[in-house]
């Protein structure tokens, strides 16, 4: 069986061969360096600042200019490759390829993406270049309609595709790449910053524009994956909530949200295709809309909300027929825990969880550089040791 046959039998509520595993990435050098693979981003930072120098502070040629480099196919093949070579060393199924979030206009430290995000390009302790979100760059609604418009014809969003459709197939089947973008509800907050975000929401006319102008987007972005012949799942970036609950009322993401949200699920399922939703917090107001607008996947059921009822396990036995889980390994756990902390709890996962299928082993997010190493690989021995199925005994 191969990974995106795997992903897909689990998202169907069906039994694969073993537990698949999935990743939104692995920004942590010690565990990329421990497989012998290379950091995609590694130096992106000094070639950011040099070639600014180089352009003496014209922002708008530098920016043209830059993109042209990166975002060739050649460069996009240079980037996505390490990535492929490290899932598949780890035994990974599943990577995504992103198709928005593309940078606009460029700093010499900072670049503003295509939603109008803020973002820094910064070293961490131990000397990765990651992307850190600072804030948006609008204020008003008069930025916003001067901003340029989402464009789901831009080519790099079909060149982005076809190069990771090209390495999953050299893959020879060890690794699914499959499609995300950003949704509706995270671009839109972050653009503004929460704080001009929540002004906007007194106005309704305006901040309905702009979650439609979000959703036409979206949706026509899954007429294109669809078109290029995607055949695994999509997943959708939107995070709706924090810890302690959701960014906004249940109400105004029914009003505002859901409506697109069910369009691109509508979408993607004419097309043969299954919706993988990313969404961090505390979201279980809005359970029950998910799955009515017809999401199959949800990621990550985050671990350490402050609601003791959202947990990947007492929601297994409450909406577990309803939806897959892909999940949940927290983070911060692989961070600050010790290596029989983390066995115990993907035991604990893979045991009470993957049965019968519609489980995705994932962390609870991603793989961030406090992760430590052995942590991950005691994640990673216990899901090698009862990852088969059928599920076998699994001992406390």
């Amino acid at each position: 069986m191969n990974a995106q046959e795997r992903i897909l039998k689990a998202i169907n509520h069906e039994e694969p061969d073993r537990v698949p595993w999935f990743e939104l990435g692995i920004d942590n050098l010690k565990i990329i360096e421990h497989y012998g693979a290379r950091y995609e981003l590694q130096g992106f930072g000094k070639v950011l600042k040099d070639l600014y120098s180089s352009f003496k502070g014209d922002k708008k040629q530098f920016s043209e200019n830059f993109n042209k480099i990166v975002y060739s196919k050649a460069a996009l093949k240079t980037f996505m490759k390490p990535i492929v070579k490290l899932y598949k060393s780890i035994g990974i199924d599943a990577a995504v390829v992103p198709l928005a979030l593309y940078p606009l206009e460029y700093n010499e430290a900072s670049f503003v993406d295509e939603y109008a995000r803020k973002f820094d390009v910064i070293k961490t302790s131990d000397g990765m270049d990651i992307f850190y979100y600072r804030g948006g760059a609008l204020k008003d609604i008069d930025d916003y309609e001067a901003f340029p418009r989402l464009n789901p014809d831009l080519p790099l969003r079909k060149d982005s595709f076809e190069v990771a459709k090209k390495l999953e197939k050299q893959s020879n089947g060890n690794i699914c790449i499959f499609p995300a973008f950003t949704g509706i509800m995270e671009a839109t907050w972050e653009a503004f910053g929460i704080e001009n975000f929540s002004r906007l929401l007194a106005k309704p006319k305006m901040i309905k524009k702009i979650f439609d102008d979000m959703g036409k987007f979206a949706v026509e972005l899954t007429k294109r994956i669809v078109e290029w012949g995607e055949t695994g799942p999509i997943l959708v970036f939107d995070d709706y909530g924090y810890k302690k609950g959701l960014f906004m009322s249940p109400r105004n993401y029914r009003k505002y949200v859901f409506p697109w949200l069910e369009q691109i699920c509508k979408t993607a399922h004419k097309g043969g295709l299954k919706v993988i939703l990313h969404s961090c917090g505390d979201i279980s107001a809005i359970l029950d809309d998910l799955i009515k607008s017809g999401v199959d996947a949800l990621h990550p059921i985050e671990p350490t909300t402050a609601n003791p009822e959202y947990s990947i396990f007492k929601l297994k036995e409450k909406i577990g027929k309803d939806i897959t889980f892909v999940g949940n390994v927290s983070p911060q756990d692989l961070s600050d825990k010790d290596p029989d902390f983390i066995k115990n709890y993907t035991k604990e996962l893979i045991r009470d969880v993957a049965p019968g299928g519609g489980f995705i082993l994932s962390s609870g997010h991603s793989i961030n550089p406090a992760v430590k190493l052995e942590n991950f690989l005691a994640m990673k021995e216990i899901f090698e040791k009862y990852r088969n199925y059928p599920i076998g005994f699994i001992p406390d």
